[in-house]
């Protein structure tokens, strides 16, 4: 009898010894380095930060508490403040890493990121067996860079959608494709309404690439050099209005696009004027032969008028030291400037274009 288990241990004793030679010291059971070999459900790292990122994270969430077999384990990374995401986290009991996050060799499948805005080194991503997958809303390779649903508004696409993409060492969205969905752009639609509009395709858009990730990945295609596009970060000098060189479907785009979050702009007297709720292309009573930048104001429908390239666009508040209805900036200040200069053209105006080359380049898409 001893000399059985003495037998059978040495048997078990070279078994071990060859499974270590053919298969390594370490067998990864649960996070295959061959993509091919396993699938869901995943182990999910995810890095965001707004509420775009959120609609992403809110469909992982239900995966996990579902039995769809998609996701096993979601954890977070997010960054320093009060945002959607950290507070998403926190409300649903998801555990938080700090960036950069520490300790997650082995720990993980697959990364994704959704509006994180910090570069991912390649000694990180090496650390997810699948990769890191990226939610990006445009049809990449158009739009690249941190803001693509303005400039989509901004530009008057008619068409946009949603792609998912591997993450490239140090780079932003310029990854491998894996997935893409196209999504009309509505009639009139502002940055706000479509990026939400976006932001739950690419959810579910990314929730399907989860699906086949391993069929995903070794069918990916990579980006065109054709049409590829930029969309730098929404800033100030985009909203100055150019009456001259912009038409009024312009300036639409532009007040969709950017209005909520700062207010289109021109100068007055040489002073900054703030122009607010935008009320579309009118007809003006004035003089069809008024230069870009002549405003007047249209009592019929209580707003500014204000002539651009190639017709008048019309706004029905204004912020000159304060916010003022249009019928007040009116009465207040174009009709006294107007009794004090002596013209003849009652409360006609001129709004000036600021001429810098900052907001020329916006316009000519240099």
């Amino acid at each position: 009898m001893w000399t059985n288990r003495k037998a059978g241990r040495l048997l078990l004793k070279t078994v071990s010894h060859f499974l270590k030679l053919r298969c390594g010291p370490t067998v990864r059971t649960q996070c295959p380095r061959n993509p091919a070999a396993s699938g869901p459900p995943w182990r999910l790292l995810f890095f965001g930060t707004d509420q775009f990122a959120v609609e992403s994270l809110r469909l992982l969430t239900l995966c996990r508490n579902s039995s769809d077999g998609v996701v096993e384990k979601l954890e977070v990374v997010t960054l320093p403040g009060d945002l959607p995401v950290k507070r998403f986290a926190q409300e649903n009991q998801l555990p938080l890493h700090s960036w950069p996050p520490h300790d997650v060799e082995g720990q993980f499948d697959v990364g994704v990121v959704v509006s994180f805005g910090r570069l991912l080194h390649g000694e990180l991503i090496d650390k997810f067996p699948y990769g890191i997958l990226n939610v990006h809303p445009s049809l990449l390779p158009r739009w690249r860079g941190p803001a693509p649903v303005f400039h989509t508004i901004m530009k008057g696409d008619s068409l946009t959608g949603v792609t998912i993409i591997q993450i490239l060492p140090n780079k932003f969205d310029v990854g491998p494709i894996l997935n893409q969905e196209l999504h009309p752009v509505p009639n009139l639609c502002s940055a706000e309404d479509l990026g939400a509009a976006l932001a739950t395709r690419g959810a579910h858009l990314l929730v399907d690439t989860l699906r086949k990730l391993p069929e995903r990945i070794a069918n990916k295609r990579e980006q065109g050099t054709a049409g590829v596009t930029f969309a730098p970060k929404v800033n100030k000098s985009m909203s100055w209005i150019d009456w001259e060189e912009q038409t009024c479907e312009q300036i639409a785009c532009l007040c969709r696009a950017i209005g909520s979050r700062i207010p289109v702009r021109t100068t007055w007297m040489g002073k900054t004027v703030k122009l607010l709720d935008f009320a579309g292309k009118c007809s003006s009573s004035a003089q069809r032969n008024q230069q870009p930048g002549s405003v007047c104001y249209d009592k019929a429908s209580s707003c500014l008028a204000v002539r651009c390239k190639d017709g008048w666009v019309a706004f029905r508040t204004v912020v000159l030291n304060k916010r003022l209805t249009a019928a007040d900036f009116h009465n207040g200040y174009l009709n006294q400037t107007s009794r004090k200069s002596g013209s003849s053209k009652g409360a006609e105006g001129q709004f000036v274009s600021r001429t810098d080359s900052a907001q020329k380049k916006v316009w000519t898409g240099h």
